[in-house]
């Protein structure tokens, strides 16, 4: 038999998804996790870190992997035979900055077994301009992860972090996305251009395209998660980025909605799986002038 007959048909490949797992709560993996099997993906989840919730809702007892079996487990997840099942990885948070190495090898033996995987990055360090992670992580995220990533989905914070750089305005950020590296880059928490909204700009390639909502204030945590893996999810489904960008965007905005009017201080994933695949919200889109949008690709 061949190796190619001996391999089961699968509809949706495997997607590999990297970060932290909260008992309670729908952060890290465990809306990466839901969010992408809901969608139909089969998921290899590979826990970063172990908290009874997010450090947000208090102290919390963090359970971190020793370095040296946190890489023995990605080692055996790289040289296991059913590696050509996983058709994308995705990662968010890390418990120790020496974890990054270990899943950057990990990414490229997935890449060696499967050139067309799609690997999204996202640099889980910052938010409202604060890094919440060491220094040294965000630069093992910058010179390791972003140069093997296809997609990268930072928030505005990040963004600036990464790039050491202030950015004020949305054409500061759609350069500095263009040069982050990835071929296409998801800038959450990019400035509105309609009066209380709030925007996730998309550079992919040589176009730039923002879409709105109106800004939703209390948001629980776990909102940039969700949004890396439903975007990685609508990608590998094979829609155009402008599309998967403005279901994306309107998913996390219904389900946010959905959160906030229950009075739930954790996204209500479990109770909205429809908003997942058929969103209903109404996003605005614009098309941004890119610096480099007269030139061909």
């Amino acid at each position: 038999m061949s190796r190619t007959d001996a391999r089961p048909h699968r509809d949706r490949p495997a997607v590999v998804s990297i970060s932290s797992h909260v008992a309670r709560g729908t952060v890290g993996n465990r809306a990466c996790v839901f969010a992408l099997e809901s969608l139909g993906f089969p998921v290899w989840s590979v826990p970063t870190v172990t908290l009874p919730w997010h450090a947000g809702h208090g102290p919390s007892t963090r359970i971190v992997p020793a370095p040296g079996e946190f890489t023995a487990l990605m080692a055996d997840l790289a040289a296991s035979p059913r590696l050509f099942e996983v058709g994308a990885v995705i990662t968010g948070y890390f418990g120790a900055t020496e974890q990054v190495e270990a899943a950057a090898a990990f990414v490229e033996a997935a890449k060696r077994a499967n050139p067309d995987l799609l690997f999204l990055c996202d640099p889980v360090t910052a938010d409202r301009g604060r890094l919440y992670q060491p220094e040294a992580t965000l630069c093992a995220i910058r010179d390791r992860l972003l140069p093997l990533a296809d997609i990268a989905t930072p928030n505005r914070s990040e963004l600036e972090f990464l790039c050491g750089l202030e950015l004020s305005d949305n054409s500061h950020l759609i350069e500095a996305a263009s040069a982050l590296g990835p071929a296409s880059v998801l800038v959450t928490s990019a400035y509105p251009m309609l009066r209380g909204g709030i925007g996730n700009l998309l550079v992919d390639g040589f176009q730039a395209l923002l879409a709105e909502h109106r800004e939703i204030d209390g948001a629980p945590n776990g909102v940039g998660d969700l949004t890396a893996a439903v975007y990685l999810a609508r990608i590998l489904a094979g829609l155009p980025p402008e599309k998967a960008l403005q279901t994306t965007t309107a998913t996390v905005f219904e389900i946010l909605a959905r959160t906030i009017k229950r009075g739930a201080d954790e996204l209500t994933l479990e109770t909205d799986p429809d908003s997942l695949k058929h969103p209903m919200a109404m996003v605005q889109m614009r098309r941004l002038t890119h610096p480099n949008g007269n030139r061909r690709a």
